[in-house]
């Protein structure tokens, strides 16, 4: 049996399981491969994951907050992985692990039109909103970054700077204060916080006016808890377009499974599966 994972802390309310072992039935794989999921906390991640490769493990999804510690234990790593910083996609083979980062792509893909020249907020700093960072400024967007403590926002700018398509230099990516980002008139915006997995209300934790949200605003929500989040669902009631996170999710676990199996992914069953809820694996 080939074992694949999602490696989290929290990881109970993880789709992934039931979204992969779908795709892997569908692709004729279901007797031969298995994913899982396992809660590790940051103390043993490292340990834990250096061991995966001799307990029948070929790959794993590392969701919050391990995506810097799974680049850091890697041997190898993508161009996308290195230039993130962080790492969501580990495959164990010949004795070595390789990180790459499908986050990224995962939103390229999901993104219905090309966000060059648009105006992008990010909200959020760890590792998929520096992968944000790096989509959205590598097809020519300017990006805005929010984060609750500044200097996470001001360190992501730093080492994301002249990246990709968008660069400091060129006044395309710099952070922005709570006051800024309320006030901003963009075009995208990507929830990468955990903000909305408790149903909480987004706009007394995010600096977002629920009034500016219209037709012309794309709100792209990473949070995936619940069928749908409130911030979603606030922002399509004052006809925003919105892409929520179990797209995302599809989309980067689509781009893992390619990586891990070398076959095209079947898009409906995992999102079928993704929306229908959690495996009891």
């Amino acid at each position: 049996m080939k074992r694949l994972a999602v490696l989290g802390h929290p990881v109970s309310h993880s789709r992934s399981p039931a979204m992969q072992n779908a795709a892997l039935e569908a692709l004729g794989l279901g007797g031969e491969w298995r994913y899982e999921s396992v809660d590790l906390a940051p103390n043993e991640f490292a340990e834990h994951v250096m061991a995966m490769p001799t307990q029948g493990f070929v790959g794993a999804n590392v969701t919050i907050p391990h995506k810097e510690a799974a680049l850091a234990v890697a041997d190898a790593a993508s161009t996308a992985a290195q230039a993130i910083g962080a790492a969501n996609t580990l495959t164990f083979a010949d004795s070595s692990i390789r990180a790459d980062n499908t986050d990224a792509t995962g939103l390229q893909a999901a993104l219905p039109d090309s966000v060059a020249g648009r105006a992008v907020l990010v909200l959020g700093a760890g590792g998929s909103a520096r992968a944000a960072v790096w989509a959205l400024g590598g097809q020519g967007a300017s990006v805005s970054v929010w984060n609750r403590t500044p200097e996470r926002a001001d360190a992501l700018v730093r080492d994301l700077a002249g990246v990709g398509a968008g660069t400091a230099a060129e006044g395309r990516l710099a952070p922005v204060t709570a006051d800024q980002a309320r006030g901003g008139s963009f075009d995208v915006i990507v929830n990468c916080t955990a903000v909305g997995m408790e149903d909480e209300d987004p706009f007394e934790q995010l600096p977002l006016d629920p009034e500016r949200f219209d037709a012309a605003i794309l709100l792209v929500d990473l949070v995936y808890a619940g069928s749908e989040s409130r911030l979603i669902r606030e922002a399509r009631a004052r006809t925003a377009r919105t892409i929520d996170g179990l797209e995302i999710l599809v989309r980067q676990g689509a781009e893992s499974l390619r990586i891990w199996t070398g076959m095209d992914p079947p898009l409906e069953v995992m999102r079928d599966a993704a929306r229908k809820g959690r495996s009891k694996t």
